[in-house]
């Protein structure tokens, strides 16, 4: 892997991500929130509904070590049915880590379920380990699951903004990686909750219906800071800064 920008020559995705700490820059009323998406060139987000056959290893490796940075992972209820989550960080020495750098040992999982669908038998529910935080509309009740797991309830819908208060101010979180999809980026983008993009751009035509990262109208264009981009075998990796408020 080479660093194109800033400053070029030879890296790795640990190199790169060791100084970043987001959870020290956390706002007075909601965390520090980043966006992790891959793409096609031409823009889709999915291959047969997926996003797993977009990327390289070197994507898988630049996810799993971002889940080690941030004090939860957020997912909407759909990127959850497809992909069917199991423990955000499965390696023991990787949540170690998080507990030397002073990180919580498991993120707190959240999802986005308006309607409280969920595939309840998926490895993050039955596995026991780590927590789960769900905002749902439903006044549903979920099943018992091994996993220690709550229901925030909004009516109507779920408000992102008072979501992302609710984890600032009760349960403390301080930077929050959201990975999808992008209905849930589209809304989060909407309400001017999203700090940072990371994207994994491959190299790779997919054509059809998928959707792009983003989805839904937006109340105008949101301008971006390029703070680095990284290439490896064709692939590229760029990180984003929010740079002014949607006009």
């Amino acid at each position: 892997m080479r660093r194109l920008l800033p400053d070029p020559g030879p890296t790795t995705v640990e190199q790169q991500l060791d100084p970043y700490r987001p959870w020290e820059s956390p706002g007075e009323e909601r965390p520090f929130v980043a966006m992790n998406f891959v793409a096609t060139v031409d823009g889709r987000a999915t291959i047969a509904g997926r996003s797993g056959p977009i990327g390289s290893d070197a994507d898988t490796e630049l996810l799993q070590r971002l889940r080690t940075r941030f004090d939860a992972v957020m997912i909407g209820a759909g990127t959850m049915r497809v992909e069917r989550y199991g423990r955000p960080i499965g390696d023991q020495e990787a949540r170690e880590h998080r507990e030397r750098i002073g990180l919580p040992h498991d993120p707190l999982m959240v999802i986005v379920s308006g309607r409280l669908d969920l595939p309840w038998d998926a490895p993050l529910f039955t596995a026991g380990t780590g927590r789960v935080l769900v905002f749902t509309a439903s006044e549903a009740e979920p099943p018992e699951t091994a996993t220690p797991l709550r229901v925030v309830r909004h009516e109507g819908r779920v408000d992102l903004t008072a979501a992302m208060r609710h984890l600032r101010e009760e349960r403390g979180i301080r930077a929050l990686l959201c990975e999808g999809g992008p209905r849930l980026y589209g809304g989060l983008q909407r309400a001017g909750l999203v700090d940072e993009l990371f994207l994994t751009v491959a190299p790779k035509l997919a054509g059809g219906e998928a959707p792009r990262i983003i989805e839904g109208e937006l109340p105008g264009v949101a301008e971006l800071d390029l703070a680095w981009l990284l290439e490896e075998e064709g692939e590229l990796f760029a990180r984003y800064r929010r740079i002014a408020q949607q006009m």
